[in-house]
C-alpha cells in the first residue's frame, strides 16, 4: 500500500521538484521509503508503505528486466506466486531481485502484456508504468476500485496522483469547483466516479486503464473488466444446487480468498465490529491461524450506537488477541477538523469519524488490517433491499395522482406527531416493539412513493436531499444515475439496487472512506469479499440465497453459523454510526450555526441559504435531518480549508 504521483510536461527542468511537493502530501501512505525518478518530459514520484518485501528490491519507481518500462504502483497483488509460476512456463530464465508483488506484475506487463495481467491478477491497485519504446504513461485502476487514483490535463501538463491533495501542491492551476459534482455530493453525500470537486480533474473508472502519449494526448481508455459484462457471462448459468452445497462452496471461496490476503511481512490484524461480514472474515483468519489473531474494535457510551459488546462476544468466541477503545464525543468530535484534509474533497458518510477512530487504533499495533466492506453489497445486506421492493410491489398498481395525494397525506403531518402516534399505539397494543424514528420513516415512504419507476424510487431512496437543491441556479447533473432506466429488467428489483451500489455507492463511498481513514493512519486494508472468486459466486447464486422469508444476507449467516452461534449475531443491522443528530443539536451547534450562516453559506456563490435554513430549524425542533445538513457542513469545512 502506498501512494504515487507523476507528470507529463513540456516544462521538464521542474518537473522533479513538482513530484517531489506532490509526493510529500501523500507522504502518510507510505511513510517508509520514498522515490523519484525523471526520464526527459516524464517523472514519477512514490510514497512506500513496506508490506511485501521490506528490502530494498521492493523500492519504487521500479524498472523493469530489459529496462522498457519503469512503475509507480499502490496496493497488493495477492496471487503473485501463481502469477509467477506462470511466467515461468513463457519464460524460463527470469533473474529476480527480490519477491515484491511489484517486481512480479512489472515482469508479468513485460511478458505478457498490460491486458493479459490485468486479466489473472487479483488485488487492489492503482498504477501508472512508463514505456520507453512507445513513449506512452498508462494508468490503471482496480475492478472495484479499492484504491484510488485521480488524473487530469491541467498548464500544459498531464499529472496523476493517489490523492487530491497532490494537486494543490502545484505551484500552477486554477482548480474550479466543478457543480455538477458539488450537486451529487449535497444529494448522495459523495461523488460517484469519474467526477471529482474541481473541474477538469478526474477519478479513473474502477476497471479501467488510460494511455497519454509524451505529447499529453490520450491514446486510449479502456474498460479492462465491467461488472456487467461478468453479471451476464455467469447470470446465463444461474448456479442450481442445494443450499449445503452453495454453503460450502462460499466457505472455501472466502477462506481461500482471506488466506490469500493474510500474507504480509508486517503484523497483521483485523477490525471486528460484531456485525456479520466483520465476524467471518475474523472467523476464517482465525480458523486458519495457529495463533490468536489481532481484532480491534472501538466502543460508544451511547448504547444506541454501541456495537462493542457484541464484538467482544465475538473475540472472546473465537478466542482472539482482543483490543477495544471507547471513545467519548469529544474524542470523536476532534476529528472533524481534519475530515477536510484526511478526504480531500467534500465527503458525507460521517461514518468516517467511527472508521477514522479505528483504523488510529488499529495502527497502533499492526501495519495490515482485514475488513468485512464489500459483503452488504454482494449478498443483500442492506435494509433497503427488503423494504424498497416490497414497497414497489405494493405501490406500483396504484395510479400516480391517487400516489401524490397519499404522500401528502403523511408529509403533511410534522415527524414529531407521527413519533407521538407511534408511542401511542404500541401503548394501547402492549406491543414491546417500538419503531425509532418514526415520523422520519414515515416521511421517507411519503417521499418515495410519489416515483413513477422503481430506478427513481430508488434513488429517491439513497438521496439525502430531497427536492430541488439548495443552489442559486439549479443544476441537473448526467451521471450513472441518470441511465438507470437503461438497466435491464430482466432481474430482480433487488438484483438491479445491488448493482447499482456496486458500481456507485460501494466504490465512491464505502471504499474511499476506508482507503482514506486507514492510509491517513498509514495502515493498509484489505477485503477479502471483493476478491473475484467470491464476487463472480456472489452474482451466480440466485437471489433466494441471498435474501429468504425476510432474512438479509442468508447465504452469508449459513457461512457464519460453521464459526459462530446464531445466538450471537442474530439481531438487527445496526450500521457503523454516530448520534449525529443530537451532536447537531447540542455541542456541535455552534460549529454548525457558525458555517450555516447566510454569510457563510452565500460567500462561494453557489448555495442559497433559505432552504438550508428551513431544514435546520426542522432539525432542531425534532426530526433528523443530520444527513442532508452533514452534507452541507462537509462542504462548508472543505471549503475553508480548499477553497
Amino acid at each position: 500500500m502506498c501512494g504515487i504521483a507523476g507528470i507529463i510536461s513540456s516544462n521538464s527542468n521542474n518537473i522533479n521538484s513538482w513530484v517531489r511537493s506532490m509526493s510529500k502530501t501523500i507522504l502518510h501512505r507510505g511513510p517508509d521509503d520514498s522515490g523519484i525518478w525523471q526520464e526527459g518530459n516524464i517523472c514519477l514520484g512514490h510514497q512506500r508503505l513496506s508490506v511485501i518485501d521490506l528490502s530494498t528490491a521492493g523500492c519504487q519507481p521500479m524498472h523493469s528486466h530489459t529496462g522498457r518500462y519503469s512503475i509507480v504502483f499502490n496496493g497488493e497483488i495477492y496471487n503473485l506466486s501463481e502469477i509467477k509460476n506462470n511466467l515461468k512456463n513463457v519464460e524460463k530464465n527470469i533473474f529476480w531481485r527480490g519477491y515484491s508483488d511489484t517486481e512480479v506484475l512489472l515482469t508479468a506487463i513485460e511478458i505478457l502484456g498490460i491486458e493479459k495481467t490485468l486479466e489473472i491478477s487479483r488485488g487492489m491497485f492503482a498504477f501508472a508504468f512508463w514505456d520507453r519504446e512507445d513513449k506512452t504513461l498508462t494508468i490503471v485502476r482496480d475492478r472495484i476500485g479499492e484504491k484510488p487514483i485521480y488524473y487530469g490535463q491541467i498548464a500544459n501538463s498531464f499529472i496523476f496522483a493517489s490523492e487530491l491533495k497532490a494537486f494543490r501542491a502545484l505551484p500552477f492551476g486554477n482548480f474550479q469547483i466543478d457543480i455538477d459534482s458539488l450537486s451529487l455530493m449535497l444529494r448522495y453525500g459523495y461523488i460517484p466516479s469519474p467526477g471529482s470537486i474541481y473541474k477538469n480533474v478526474f477519478k479513473l473508472t474502477p476497471g479501467t486503464l488510460l494511455k497519454v502519449s509524451e505529447k499529453m494526448l490520450i491514446l486510449e481508455k479502456k474498460t479492462w473488466w465491467s461488472l456487467n459484462k461478468i453479471k451476464k457471462n455467469i447470470q446465463t448459468n444461474i448456479f442450481n444446487g442445494k443450499d449445503i452445497e452453495a454453503v460450502e462452496i462460499l466457505d472455501k471461496k472466502l477462506r481461500l480468498a482471506t488466506q490469500e490476503q493474510m500474507i504480509a511481512d508486517v503484523p497483521l490484524g483485523a477490525m471486528l465490529s460484531g456485525g456479520i461480514d466483520s465476524s467471518l472474515i475474523v472467523s476464517l483468519m482465525q480458523n486458519q491461524s495457529s495463533k490468536p489473531i489481532n481484532t480491534f474494535t472501538i466502543g460508544f457510551d451511547d448504547n444506541e450506537y454501541n456495537e462493542a459488546g457484541y464484538a467482544k462476544l465475538v473475540a472472546n468466541h473465537l478466542g482472539t488477541n482482543h483490543t477495544e477503545l471507547y471513545v467519548t464525543d469529544k474524542d470523536a468530535m476532534n476529528i472533524i477538523p481534519s475530515l477536510p484534509n484526511i478526504y480531500d474533497e467534500p465527503f458525507g458518510d460521517s461514518s468516517q469519524i467511527p472508521t477514522f477512530l479505528v483504523s488510529k487504533l488499529t495502527r497502533k499495533h499492526v501495519t495490515v488490517s482485514l475488513s468485512g466492506d464489500g459483503g452488504d453489497e454482494l449478498f443483500g445486506g442492506y435494509n433497503r433491499y427488503l423494504w424498497a421492493s416490497t414497497i414497489w410491489q405494493t405501490i406500483k398498481w396504484v395510479p400516480p395522482p391517487l400516489r401524490k395525494l397519499i404522500a401528502l397525506a403523511i408529509l403533511i403531518i410534522p415527524a414529531n406527531k407521527w413519533n407521538i402516534l407511534s408511542k401511542f399505539i404500541s401503548q394501547i397494543s402492549f406491543s414491546k416493539l417500538r419503531v425509532n424514528n418514526y415520523g422520519d420513516k414515515m416521511h421517507k415512504i411519503g417521499e418515495i412513493i410519489q416515483a413513477n419507476s422503481k430506478e427513481s424510487m430508488y434513488l429517491n431512496i439513497v438521496s439525502q436531499w430531497q427536492g430541488i437543491l439548495p443552489f442559486i441556479k439549479e443544476v441537473k447533473p448526467i451521471t450513472i444515475f441518470k441511465e438507470l432506466t437503461s438497466y435491464s429488467n430482466i432481474y430482480s428489483f433487488e438484483d438491479q439496487m445491488m448493482e447499482i451500489d456496486m458500481l456507485t455507492y460501494l466504490p465512491d463511498d464505502i471504499l474511499v472512506k476506508l482507503d482514506r481513514a486507514a492510509m491517513s493512519n498509514s495502515l493498509e486494508t484489505r477485503l477479502p469479499f471483493l476478491d473475484t472468486r467470491v464476487m463472480d459466486f456472489a452474482w451466480n447464486i440466485p437471489l433466494d440465497m441471498k435474501i429468504r422469508k425476510g432474512q438479509n444476507k442468508w447465504l452469508l449467516r449459513q457461512v457464519l453459523n460453521k464459526y459462530v452461534p446464531d445466538s450471537l449475531m442474530n439481531r438487527p443491522k445496526q450500521g457503523f454510526s454516530i448520534p449525529l443528530g443530537n451532536w447537531l443539536r447540542g455541542s456541535l451547534r455552534d460549529w454548525a450555526e457558525n458555517l450555516l450562516s447566510k454569510k457563510n453559506l452565500e460567500s462561494g456563490g453557489f448555495l442559497n441559504s433559505k432552504p438550508i435554513h428551513k431544514i435546520w430549524q426542522q432539525h432542531l425542533k425534532g426530526r433528523n435531518m443530520q444527513h442532508a445538513l452533514w452534507n452541507i457542513l462537509m462542504f462548508q469545512s472543505w471549503r475553508e480549508k480548499w477553497d
